[in-house]
Protein backbone atom coordinates (compact mmCIF):
# COMPACT_ATOMS: atom_id res chain seq x y z
CA UNK A 1 0.00 0.00 0.00
CA UNK A 2 2.88 2.50 0.87
CA UNK A 3 4.64 1.65 -2.35
CA UNK A 4 1.59 2.43 -4.42
CA UNK A 5 1.09 5.75 -2.66
CA UNK A 6 4.43 7.09 -3.61
CA UNK A 7 4.82 5.37 -7.11
CA UNK A 8 1.35 7.23 -8.05
CA UNK A 9 2.49 10.61 -5.94
CA UNK A 10 -1.19 11.05 -6.05
CA UNK A 11 -1.19 11.40 -1.92
CA UNK A 12 1.45 12.29 0.81
CA UNK A 13 2.37 9.35 3.32
CA UNK A 14 2.75 10.12 6.81
CA UNK A 15 4.44 7.34 8.25
CA UNK A 16 5.62 5.86 11.96
CA UNK A 17 7.54 3.17 12.43
CA UNK A 18 7.22 1.04 15.60
CA UNK A 19 8.12 -1.96 17.01
CA UNK A 20 6.16 -4.59 19.28
CA UNK A 21 3.90 -2.35 20.33
CA UNK A 22 -0.77 -2.01 19.57
CA UNK A 23 -2.72 -1.57 16.85
CA UNK A 24 -4.79 2.03 16.20
CA UNK A 25 -7.76 1.76 15.12
CA UNK A 26 -10.11 3.99 13.16
CA UNK A 27 -8.42 6.47 10.94
CA UNK A 28 -4.77 5.56 11.06
CA UNK A 29 -3.91 3.33 7.62
CA UNK A 30 -2.69 -0.08 8.84
CA UNK A 31 0.33 -1.03 7.27
CA UNK A 32 0.47 -4.67 8.66
CA UNK A 33 0.92 -4.04 11.65
CA UNK A 34 0.04 -5.80 15.25
CA UNK A 35 1.52 -3.08 17.70
CA UNK A 36 2.55 -0.14 18.53
CA UNK A 37 4.34 2.63 20.85
CA UNK A 38 1.76 2.93 23.59
CA UNK A 39 2.68 6.51 24.53
CA UNK A 40 2.60 7.98 20.92
CA UNK A 41 -0.24 4.91 20.01
CA UNK A 42 -3.16 6.96 21.51
CA UNK A 43 -2.30 10.66 19.84
CA UNK A 44 -1.08 8.92 16.44
CA UNK A 45 -4.51 7.38 16.41
CA UNK A 46 -5.83 11.07 17.07
CA UNK A 47 -3.96 12.44 14.12
CA UNK A 48 -5.17 10.19 12.28
CA UNK A 49 -8.83 11.29 13.18
CA UNK A 50 -8.04 14.30 12.33
CA UNK A 51 -7.10 14.27 8.66
CA UNK A 52 -9.84 11.59 8.29
CA UNK A 53 -11.93 13.90 5.67
CA UNK A 54 -9.10 14.34 4.00
CA UNK A 55 -7.50 10.63 2.43
CA UNK A 56 -7.40 12.07 -0.92
CA UNK A 57 -4.39 13.83 0.13
CA UNK A 58 -3.10 12.47 3.05
CA UNK A 59 -2.34 9.29 4.39
CA UNK A 60 -2.05 8.63 8.19
CA UNK A 61 -0.28 5.48 8.18
CA UNK A 62 2.22 2.83 10.78
CA UNK A 63 4.04 -0.15 10.00
CA UNK A 64 5.46 -3.03 12.51
CA UNK A 65 9.05 -2.67 11.31
CA UNK A 66 9.68 -6.22 12.95
CA UNK A 67 6.94 -7.68 10.44
CA UNK A 68 8.10 -5.57 7.87
CA UNK A 69 12.14 -5.73 7.77
CA UNK A 70 12.04 -5.47 4.50
CA UNK A 71 10.72 -2.23 4.50
CA UNK A 72 12.83 -0.57 7.40
CA UNK A 73 15.95 -2.00 6.03
CA UNK A 74 15.04 0.21 2.63
CA UNK A 75 14.35 3.26 4.78
CA UNK A 76 17.08 2.70 7.03
CA UNK A 77 14.94 2.56 10.66
CA UNK A 78 17.13 2.78 13.46
CA UNK A 79 15.12 3.69 16.34
CA UNK A 80 11.66 3.00 17.21
CA UNK A 81 9.01 4.49 17.30
CA UNK A 82 10.26 6.49 13.58
CA UNK A 83 8.31 8.73 12.28
CA UNK A 84 9.02 9.11 8.22
CA UNK A 85 6.94 11.96 5.79
CA UNK A 86 6.70 11.12 2.36
CA UNK A 87 5.63 13.40 0.15
CA UNK A 88 3.75 12.95 -3.17
CA UNK A 89 4.84 12.39 -5.87
CA UNK A 90 7.25 9.63 -7.79
CA UNK A 91 10.58 11.85 -7.36
CA UNK A 92 10.43 13.18 -3.74
CA UNK A 93 12.26 11.68 -1.09
CA UNK A 94 11.40 10.62 2.41
CA UNK A 95 12.34 13.21 5.21
CA UNK A 96 12.21 11.93 9.11
CA UNK A 97 10.27 13.79 11.50
CA UNK A 98 12.19 15.38 14.23
CA UNK A 99 9.11 17.33 15.73
CA UNK A 100 7.46 16.49 18.96
CA UNK A 101 5.17 14.11 19.01
CA UNK A 102 2.17 15.78 20.68
CA UNK A 103 -1.14 16.24 18.64
CA UNK A 104 -0.80 19.84 18.15
CA UNK A 105 2.95 19.15 17.00
CA UNK A 106 2.15 17.06 14.49
CA UNK A 107 -0.82 18.36 13.09
CA UNK A 108 1.03 21.13 12.51
CA UNK A 109 3.22 19.53 10.69
CA UNK A 110 0.99 17.73 8.25
CA UNK A 111 -0.78 20.93 7.48
CA UNK A 112 2.49 22.68 6.71
CA UNK A 113 4.03 20.55 4.61
CA UNK A 114 0.40 20.02 2.74
CA UNK A 115 -1.42 23.67 2.99
CA UNK A 116 -4.59 20.76 4.24
CA UNK A 117 -5.89 21.60 7.19
CA UNK A 118 -7.78 18.73 9.86
CA UNK A 119 -10.69 19.19 11.30
CA UNK A 120 -11.11 20.74 14.77
CA UNK A 121 -11.10 18.25 17.59
CA UNK A 122 -13.55 19.03 20.17
CA UNK A 123 -12.21 18.51 23.35
CA UNK A 124 -13.83 16.11 25.83
CA UNK A 125 -15.03 17.23 29.38
CA UNK A 126 -11.52 16.42 31.56
CA UNK A 127 -12.14 13.88 34.63
CA UNK A 128 -8.22 14.50 35.55
CA UNK A 129 -8.63 17.21 38.70
CA UNK A 130 -7.07 20.85 38.62
CA UNK A 131 -5.09 21.11 41.46
CA UNK A 132 -3.65 24.53 42.61
CA UNK A 133 -1.72 26.30 45.68
CA UNK A 134 -4.84 27.35 46.95
CA UNK A 135 -7.07 24.16 47.08
CA UNK A 136 -3.66 21.38 47.43
CA UNK A 137 -4.62 21.03 51.18
CA UNK A 138 -8.05 20.67 50.22
CA UNK A 139 -8.52 18.18 47.01
CA UNK A 140 -4.98 16.15 48.03
CA UNK A 141 -3.97 16.48 51.75
CA UNK A 142 -7.14 16.81 53.74
CA UNK A 143 -8.98 14.82 51.32
CA UNK A 144 -9.16 11.68 52.45
CA UNK A 145 -8.56 9.94 49.08
CA UNK A 146 -6.06 8.62 47.20
CA UNK A 147 -4.78 10.93 45.11
CA UNK A 148 -2.11 10.92 42.40
CA UNK A 149 -1.06 14.16 41.48
CA UNK A 150 1.12 14.84 37.97
CA UNK A 151 3.23 17.94 37.99
CA UNK A 152 3.57 19.25 34.76
CA UNK A 153 4.75 22.16 32.28
CA UNK A 154 2.51 22.84 29.39
CA UNK A 155 5.48 23.50 27.32
CA UNK A 156 6.95 19.81 28.09
CA UNK A 157 6.67 17.67 25.32
CA UNK A 158 7.00 14.22 27.26
CA UNK A 159 3.54 16.15 29.58
CA UNK A 160 1.92 16.26 25.91
CA UNK A 161 2.66 12.90 24.78
CA UNK A 162 1.41 11.27 28.51
CA UNK A 163 -1.88 13.59 28.67
CA UNK A 164 -4.25 11.45 26.60
CA UNK A 165 -3.42 8.62 28.67
CA UNK A 166 -3.20 10.36 31.87
CA UNK A 167 -7.07 11.29 30.62
CA UNK A 168 -7.68 7.57 30.24
CA UNK A 169 -6.28 6.80 33.46
CA UNK A 170 -9.34 9.37 35.34
CA UNK A 171 -11.97 7.58 33.58
CA UNK A 172 -10.63 4.34 34.12
CA UNK A 173 -10.80 5.18 38.23
CA UNK A 174 -14.11 7.52 37.69
CA UNK A 175 -16.02 5.12 39.78
CA UNK A 176 -13.60 4.51 42.45
CA UNK A 177 -15.08 6.55 45.08
CA UNK A 178 -11.50 7.35 47.20
CA UNK A 179 -9.20 7.51 43.75
CA UNK A 180 -8.32 10.89 42.37
CA UNK A 181 -6.33 11.66 39.36
CA UNK A 182 -5.21 14.97 39.39
CA UNK A 183 -2.35 17.64 37.75
CA UNK A 184 -0.59 20.61 38.76
CA UNK A 185 1.11 23.33 36.42
CA UNK A 186 4.56 23.55 37.92
CA UNK A 187 4.99 26.60 36.02
CA UNK A 188 2.23 28.53 37.80
CA UNK A 189 2.02 26.80 41.14
CA UNK A 190 6.10 27.43 41.60
CA UNK A 191 5.89 26.96 45.74
CA UNK A 192 3.77 23.69 45.41
CA UNK A 193 6.59 22.05 43.17
CA UNK A 194 9.50 23.68 45.47
CA UNK A 195 7.98 22.22 47.96
CA UNK A 196 7.81 18.65 46.91
CA UNK A 197 11.60 18.79 44.84
CA UNK A 198 10.01 18.82 41.70
CA UNK A 199 12.92 19.38 39.47
CA UNK A 200 11.78 17.85 35.83
CA UNK A 201 8.08 17.12 34.37
CA UNK A 202 6.26 14.94 34.31
CA UNK A 203 6.78 13.67 37.87
CA UNK A 204 4.30 11.83 39.53
CA UNK A 205 3.25 11.51 42.86
CA UNK A 206 0.60 9.34 44.63
CA UNK A 207 -0.49 11.08 47.87
CA UNK A 208 -1.93 8.11 49.75
CA UNK A 209 -5.23 8.75 52.12
CA UNK A 210 -3.51 6.74 54.87
CA UNK A 211 -0.35 9.21 54.62
CA UNK A 212 -3.04 12.10 55.04
CA UNK A 213 -2.84 13.81 58.74
CA UNK A 214 -4.91 16.32 60.23
CA UNK A 215 -3.16 19.16 59.20
CA UNK A 216 -1.61 20.36 55.95
CA UNK A 217 2.11 20.73 57.69
CA UNK A 218 3.34 17.30 56.24
CA UNK A 219 2.94 14.84 53.94
CA UNK A 220 4.67 11.71 52.68
CA UNK A 221 3.98 10.74 48.92
CA UNK A 222 5.06 8.08 47.01
CA UNK A 223 7.37 9.02 43.76
CA UNK A 224 6.02 7.28 40.75
CA UNK A 225 8.83 5.12 38.60
CA UNK A 226 7.45 3.31 36.38
CA UNK A 227 6.29 3.06 33.43
CA UNK A 228 3.83 6.15 31.37
CA UNK A 229 1.62 3.22 29.67
CA UNK A 230 -2.08 3.16 30.73
CA UNK A 231 -1.75 -0.65 32.32
CA UNK A 232 1.42 0.29 34.07
CA UNK A 233 -0.29 3.25 35.87
CA UNK A 234 -3.50 1.26 36.68
CA UNK A 235 -1.17 -1.19 38.32
CA UNK A 236 0.47 1.46 40.50
CA UNK A 237 -3.08 2.31 41.97
CA UNK A 238 -4.78 -0.70 41.99
CA UNK A 239 -1.56 -1.88 43.97
CA UNK A 240 -1.65 1.23 46.06
CA UNK A 241 -5.27 1.71 46.60
CA UNK A 242 -6.36 -1.71 46.63
CA UNK A 243 -8.32 -1.73 43.89
CA UNK A 244 -9.11 -3.69 41.10
CA UNK A 245 -9.76 -2.10 37.79
CA UNK A 246 -8.24 -3.08 34.19
CA UNK A 247 -7.37 -0.59 31.29
CA UNK A 248 -10.67 0.82 30.51
CA UNK A 249 -12.09 0.79 33.55
CA UNK A 250 -14.00 -2.56 33.87
CA UNK A 251 -13.29 -4.73 36.83
CA UNK A 252 -10.29 -7.74 37.30
CA UNK A 253 -12.14 -11.10 37.95
CA UNK A 254 -10.39 -10.54 41.42
CA UNK A 255 -12.77 -7.58 41.89
CA UNK A 256 -15.03 -8.29 45.27
CA UNK A 257 -13.94 -11.57 46.36
CA UNK A 258 -12.38 -13.11 49.67
CA UNK A 259 -10.26 -15.39 49.56
CA UNK A 260 -11.52 -17.22 53.07
CA UNK A 261 -15.09 -17.85 51.19
CA UNK A 262 -13.25 -18.45 47.65
CA UNK A 263 -11.78 -21.67 49.19
CA UNK A 264 -14.95 -22.94 50.59
CA UNK A 265 -16.94 -21.48 47.42
CA UNK A 266 -14.31 -24.03 45.48
CA UNK A 267 -14.74 -27.01 47.84
CA UNK A 268 -18.64 -26.73 47.34
CA UNK A 269 -18.13 -26.83 43.59
CA UNK A 270 -16.28 -29.80 44.09
CA UNK A 271 -18.72 -31.54 46.41
CA UNK A 272 -19.71 -34.92 45.54
CA UNK A 273 -22.88 -35.92 47.90
CA UNK A 274 -25.77 -34.09 49.02
CA UNK A 275 -24.34 -34.12 52.72
CA UNK A 276 -21.08 -32.31 51.50
CA UNK A 277 -22.87 -29.61 49.57
CA UNK A 278 -25.33 -29.19 52.46
CA UNK A 279 -22.12 -29.20 55.16
CA UNK A 280 -20.10 -26.35 53.19
CA UNK A 281 -23.38 -24.26 52.19
CA UNK A 282 -23.96 -24.13 56.33
CA UNK A 283 -20.01 -23.66 56.76
CA UNK A 284 -20.31 -20.77 54.02
CA UNK A 285 -22.88 -18.62 55.71
CA UNK A 286 -21.70 -19.56 58.84
CA UNK A 287 -17.90 -17.41 57.62
CA UNK A 288 -19.81 -15.21 55.70
CA UNK A 289 -21.48 -13.62 58.46
CA UNK A 290 -18.40 -12.85 60.50
CA UNK A 291 -16.89 -10.93 57.19
CA UNK A 292 -20.46 -8.97 56.74
CA UNK A 293 -19.50 -6.28 59.02
CA UNK A 294 -16.37 -5.30 57.22
CA UNK A 295 -16.72 -6.30 54.01
CA UNK A 296 -19.87 -5.85 51.94
CA UNK A 297 -19.43 -8.42 49.05
CA UNK A 298 -19.85 -11.02 51.93
CA UNK A 299 -23.57 -10.74 51.34
CA UNK A 300 -23.26 -12.28 47.89
CA UNK A 301 -21.64 -15.37 49.09
CA UNK A 302 -24.63 -15.56 51.40
CA UNK A 303 -27.17 -15.26 48.99
CA UNK A 304 -25.50 -17.78 46.44
CA UNK A 305 -24.97 -20.06 49.44
CA UNK A 306 -28.32 -20.07 50.52
CA UNK A 307 -29.90 -20.01 47.07
CA UNK A 308 -27.69 -23.03 46.26
CA UNK A 309 -29.32 -25.12 48.85
CA UNK A 310 -32.33 -24.12 47.79
CA UNK A 311 -31.63 -25.63 44.09
CA UNK A 312 -29.19 -27.52 42.26
CA UNK A 313 -29.92 -25.24 39.32
CA UNK A 314 -29.50 -21.71 40.47
CA UNK A 315 -25.65 -21.19 40.15
CA UNK A 316 -26.02 -22.23 36.55
CA UNK A 317 -28.64 -20.06 35.38
CA UNK A 318 -27.54 -16.77 37.59
CA UNK A 319 -24.09 -17.27 36.01
CA UNK A 320 -25.33 -16.96 32.84
CA UNK A 321 -27.13 -14.18 33.55
CA UNK A 322 -25.01 -12.29 35.12
CA UNK A 323 -22.36 -13.24 32.18
CA UNK A 324 -25.04 -11.60 29.71
CA UNK A 325 -25.55 -8.57 31.86
CA UNK A 326 -21.92 -7.38 32.13
CA UNK A 327 -21.67 -7.68 28.40
CA UNK A 328 -23.26 -4.46 28.31
CA UNK A 329 -21.78 -1.35 26.67
CA UNK A 330 -23.32 0.86 28.98
CA UNK A 331 -25.91 1.81 27.25
CA UNK A 332 -28.40 0.02 29.05
CA UNK A 333 -26.97 -0.58 32.76
CA UNK A 334 -25.22 2.05 34.71
CA UNK A 335 -21.53 2.07 35.40
CA UNK A 336 -22.30 1.27 38.70
CA UNK A 337 -24.80 -1.05 38.02
CA UNK A 338 -22.49 -3.01 35.66
CA UNK A 339 -19.44 -2.79 38.76
CA UNK A 340 -22.29 -4.45 41.12
CA UNK A 341 -23.11 -7.24 38.40
CA UNK A 342 -19.36 -7.80 37.53
CA UNK A 343 -18.58 -8.38 41.16
CA UNK A 344 -21.36 -10.61 41.82
CA UNK A 345 -20.52 -12.85 38.38
CA UNK A 346 -17.27 -12.90 39.91
CA UNK A 347 -18.08 -14.21 42.84
CA UNK A 348 -20.56 -16.75 41.64
CA UNK A 349 -17.79 -18.17 39.22
CA UNK A 350 -16.13 -19.42 41.79
CA UNK A 351 -19.30 -21.88 43.35
CA UNK A 352 -18.88 -23.57 39.37
CA UNK A 353 -16.42 -26.40 39.10
CA UNK A 354 -14.11 -25.01 36.17
CA UNK A 355 -12.59 -27.63 33.28
CA UNK A 356 -9.11 -29.11 34.50
CA UNK A 357 -6.53 -26.62 32.26
CA UNK A 358 -9.33 -23.94 32.64
CA UNK A 359 -8.73 -24.25 36.96
CA UNK A 360 -5.01 -24.31 36.30
CA UNK A 361 -5.49 -20.71 34.29
CA UNK A 362 -7.41 -19.29 36.57
CA UNK A 363 -5.55 -20.52 39.64
CA UNK A 364 -2.35 -18.70 38.40
CA UNK A 365 -4.19 -15.56 37.28
CA UNK A 366 -5.55 -15.10 40.35
CA UNK A 367 -2.30 -15.44 42.32
CA UNK A 368 -0.81 -12.90 39.82
CA UNK A 369 -3.73 -10.39 40.16
CA UNK A 370 -3.81 -11.14 44.32
CA UNK A 371 0.08 -10.96 44.12
CA UNK A 372 0.00 -7.40 42.32
CA UNK A 373 -2.87 -5.99 44.67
Amino acid sequence: MLSKSIVLGAVAVFLSLAVSAVIADGHVQVLTSETFDSNLEPIYAQLGEVFSTKKDSVMIAKADADAERLLASRFNIQGYPTIKWFPAGIDQVAEDYTGGRDLESLSAFVTKKTGVKGKVMAEAASLVEVVTDRDFDEKVLKSGKNVLVEFYAPWCGHCKNLAPTYEKLAIDFAHEKDVVVAKVDATVEKALASKYGITGYPTLKYFPASSKPSSSSSSSPIDYSGGRSEKELVHFINKHAGTSRAPGGRLLPIAGRIPALDTIASQYALSKTPEEKKTLIAMGIKTANEFEGENGNAKHYIRVFEKAGQSDEFIGVETARLAKMIQDDGTNVTPTKLDEFTVRHNIISVFTPPAPAQAAADEELDELERDEL
